[in-house]
C-alpha cells in the first residue's frame, strides 16, 4: 500500500505536488432551466463540450503533478461498511431522505459514489411523493467540478468548509469523508460544521481563502463567506499558533453581480512578485473595505482598516506588481473579462499558471508582463514544456465551463505544494 500523502500547502504558487479534481459528469446535465437558479447557475451547460474543455485542464495537470479524482477517492471510502454507514447516514438525515438509506447502503461502491454526485431520483411510491413534484430525493451536485470550495488545505490542515448554500452541503460531507476516512491523505482536519452547529451565520468557501504566505491569509467577505465564518477561522489560527505572528487580510466583496462570488474572482497570485487583480475593486476607490487582523502569540492583537491588499502585503514584505484583468485601457473589457473568470488563475509553479483562452485582453496584458501564452494542447501533446519558460500562461478553451461561474483556480483543490 502506498504511503499517504501528507497535506502541505503554504502558498498559492509553490510547485504543485498533488491536486483534487472532479470531472463534470451527468450531474451537469441533470439540470434544467427551471432548476438552474437553485443550482446557483445562471445558465445550463453542454456536458460534452464542458468535458472536452475540462480534459485540457486535467491533461495539463497530469503532466506535472499527481491528480486525484473525487469519484475514485469517494468509492474507496465507501468500500468500508462503517465509513459508508456514517457518510450515508449524515447525508440522508441532513437532506430528509432517510427512506433511501437502505437502498443506498446496498449499492456497489462505484455506483454509489456516482449517485451521490449525479443525484438520486425520487421513488414515486406514495401520494405525497407523486404530488411533491420533485424529481430527486438527493439533488445532483451541479457545482462539484469546482472542487476548491468545499475544503481548503492550509499547511497540513484540511479545513472542511460550511457552505453558504444548502444545495452544496453534501460536497463538504464528501470531502470530510475523503480526508478523514480514506488512506490517501495524512492531515489534521478542521471541520467548520463542528463549531456552533446551530449558528446559520457561520459559513465560508474555499474560493474566498488564499494563502499568500505561510503567515498570511487573504479572505474574501461576501455572499459565500460571512464575518462569523472568518471569525471562526481566526479563532482556529489563534488556537493552533500560540507563538509568533500571523496576519489575516479581509477584503469585502460586492453582493452582486454574481461574478464577485469569491475573492479569487478578483485577486489571484501569479508569481513571487506578481498578482492578477480586478482593478476597480482591488485598487480603485470604492465602498468595500479592506481589513487587516494581526494575531500574536495566539491572540488577536490588532484589527484595522487598510487601503488595499497589495499595500498591506508590501508592508509585510511581499511586494507584488499588479496585472490588470481585462487590461489597463478599458473598464468595459475589465468588466467583461472579470465576468468570465479573467482574474481566476491557478499556479502549477511560480510564474506558471492556468487560465481560460477567451480572456484575450487579460492575456495580452500578461504578455506585456513577460508571460508566454501557450495552449493546453501544446503541453498535452508535448510540443511545449512549461519548464522551458520563466513565466507562462497555459490556456484552456472556455465556452462552457465558465458558465458555471468559475475558472482554473475554482476547479482545482491543491493538497500539496513545495514550500517556497
Amino acid at each position: 500500500m502506498a504511503q499517504p500523502l501528507s497535506l502541505n500547502v503554504n502558498s498559492e504558487i509553490g510547485e504543485l505536488e498533488g491536486v483534487i479534481l472532479h470531472t463534470p459528469g451527468a450531474e451537469v446535465e441533470n439540470m434544467t432551466p427551471g432548476t438552474a437558479q437553485r443550482a446557483l447557475y445562471s445558465d445550463i451547460l453542454n456536458l460534452s463540450i464542458a468535458q472536452k474543455e475540462y480534459a485540457q485542464l486535467r491533461g495539463v495537470l497530469e503532466r506535472y503533478t499527481k491528480t486525484y479524482e473525487v469519484v475514485q477517492l469517494l468509492s474507496g471510502v465507501l468500500d468500508n461498511y462503517r465509513k459508508r454507514e456514517s457518510l450515508i447516514g449524515k447525508i440522508c438525515i441532513g437532506e430528509g431522505a432517510t427512506d433511501y438509506f437502505d437502498d443506498l447502503m446496498e449499492m456497489p461502491s462505484d455506483e454509489l459514489a456516482k449517485a451521490l454526485i449525479e443525484g438520486v431520483p425520487a421513488k414515486i411510491n406514495s401520494l405525497t411523493a407523486y404530488l411533491n413534484d420533485e424529481y430527486y430525493a438527493l439533488y445532483p451536485l451541479y457545482n462539484f467540478y469546482f472542487t476548491r470550495d468545499a475544503s481548503v488545505t492550509i499547511g497540513n490542515n484540511a479545513l472542511i468548509c460550511r457552505m453558504a448554500n444548502r444545495v452544496r452541503m453534501r460536497e463538504s460531507l464528501i470531502m470530510e469523508a475523503i480526508f478523514k476516512d480514506s488512506s490517501t491523505f495524512d492531515c489534521h482536519i478542521i471541520n467548520a460544521h463542528d463549531f456552533h452547529p446551530g449558528n446559520g451565520e457561520i459559513f465560508m468557501e474555499g474560493g474566498d481563502i488564499l494563502i499568500a504566505r505561510d503567515d498570511i491569509l487573504l479572505v474574501g467577505n461576501g455572499n459565500r463567506t460571512s464575518t462569523q465564518g472568518i471569525d471562526l477561522l481566526v479563532a482556529r489560527l489563534c488556537k493552533d499558533n500560540l507563538e509568533g505572528r500571523k496576519h489575516v487580510i479581509v477584503q469585502q466583496l460586492p453582493h452582486s453581480p454574481e461574478s464577485f462570488i469569491h475573492l479569487d474572482m478578483v485577486f489571484t497570485l501569479l508569481d513571487r512578485d506578481k498578482c492578477m487583480v480586478f482593478e476597480p475593486l482591488i485598487l480603485g476607490d470604492n465602498q468595500y473595505r479592506t481589513v487587516q487582523i494581526t494575531i500574536e502569540n495566539g491572540k488577536v492583537a490588532k484589527i484595522k482598516s487598510i487601503s488595499n491588499i497589495i499595500s498591506a502585503l508590501k508592508r509585510l514584505g511581499m511586494e507584488l506588481e499588479p496585472v490588470f484583468c481585462g487590461g489597463v485601457a478599458d473598464e468595459w473589457n475589465q468588466e467583461r473579462e472579470q465576468w468570465h473568470s479573467g482574474a481566476n488563475f491557478f499556479a502549477i509553479a511560480p510564474g506558471k499558471v492556468l487560465s481560460y483562452a477567451r480572456n484575450v485582453h487579460t492575456l495580452d496584458e500578461l504578455s506585456k508582463h513577460g508571460f508566454e501564452i501557450i495552449h493546453a494542447w501544446d503541453i498535452i501533446e508535448k510540443k511545449k514544456d512549461i519548464n522551458d519558460y520563466r513565466n507562462c500562461v497555459v490556456t484552456i478553451d472556455g465556452s462552457e465551463l465558465p458558465r458555471g461561474g468559475g475558472g482554473a483556480r475554482c476547479m482545482t483543490m491543491p493538497v500539496s505544494r513545495k514550500n517556497l
